[in-house]
């Protein structure tokens, strides 16, 4: 698929953002920081555009910091809990204004944006304990688990359903459903898409996902379920989207998500998108693909919501 210059310009700006990632990882390069790489990471992110009427405010989750977006509009208590991706390793809040408040005025809701410790410094099972212990926080303050949905992306979108098999195992309430956008959901790589879409994926290579596995990992197993929800016990967990663009590394891995989750009685839709790229839902301010599956997603989230107020 042919983008227009300003995708393609954004798109390079993002994966440059990453260039030295692995050979920081690595320790061969010295002259940049993953403390630098943290920093423009956000910036490149930060790029995409934010509504000015978007209230925009930092909120404690219990210990974990956050960020806290309030459209013009509220329906009722509506809250999105949204998950920032980035391989465990890098991203934050700061990069996720522009998306979250996409979210924010298409579903009507406050859009809580947890900003859990990474990794090497935090490894596995650190940002998804974070993740949860926010989450936690959020329904510990009286909020109506019904009223509330989760979103992520790339990581954040494995952490979707992770998350929700922390909080069922500690008897913590479960939202009303779930989007996993672009999940990382399989950590082992075994998917075939990781063989078939290599080079045609436009941001990621199987070669760089390994290292970031490895190193989120700290010597866990990559099949640990905590850290790929494709061997976790999903039953009893509230409907969740998955969606995935049809070039991208994670294609097979995120079908094979999807199929996990329906053959132990989930409801799941799975949307594959023709020719999009990992996470195209940043790019809605240019790609009309990008409106719509946010619009999806907020329109499966809001019927999610509807039916768990009405049990």
């Amino acid at each position: 698929m042919t983008f227009n210059d300003t995708v393609r310009h954004r798109l390079d700006q993002w994966a440059e953002s990453l260039r030295d990632l692995a050979p920081v990882i690595l320790g061969q390069n010295t002259a940049v920081t993953l403390d630098d790489i943290r920093r423009s990471y956000i910036r490149t992110m930060a790029e995409h555009p934010t509504p000015a009427e978007m209230r925009i405010e930092p909120v404690d989750m219990g210990g974990v910091p956050a960020r806290l977006i309030t459209p013009a509009q509220v329906e009722g208590d509506r809250v999105l809990f949204y998950i920032h991706g980035g391989a465990y390793i890098v991203g934050g809040p700061g990069g996720y204004h522009g998306l979250a408040a996409a979210f924010a005025t298409a579903l009507k809701a406050r859009v809580y944006l947890p900003d859990y410790r990474l990794a090497p410094e935090h490894p596995f099972p650190v940002p998804i304990a974070d993740t949860f212990a926010a989450y936690r926080w959020l329904i510990a303050q009286g909020q109506d688990p019904a009223s509330v949905t989760f979103a992520g992306d790339s990581a954040g979108g494995a952490m979707v359903v992770s998350v929700m098999v922390m909080a069922r195992n500690a008897g913590v309430k479960l939202p009303a459903g779930g989007a996993a956008l672009s999940p990382w959901a399989n950590l082992e790589h075994t998917g075939a898409s990781m063989v078939n879409r290599e080079g045609l994926d436009l941001l990621n290579t199987k070669a760089g996902l390994d290292l970031m596995a490895r190193t989120f990992l700290g010597g866990a197993l990559p099949n640990s379920p905590e850290a790929s929800p494709v061997f976790a016990d999903v039953r009893g967990l509230p409907p969740i989207l998955v969606q995935i663009g049809e070039g991208e590394l994670m294609l097979s891995d995120a079908i094979r998500l999807a199929a996990h989750l329906g053959e132990n009685r989930v409801r799941v839709s799975l949307e594959v998108w023709p020719g999009m790229f990992h996470v195209w839902h940043m790019f809605h301010a240019e790609l009309a693909e990008g409106r719509e599956a946010i619009a999806n997603a907020a329109a499966f989230l809001e019927r999610a919501m509807t039916t768990a107020s009405a049990a």
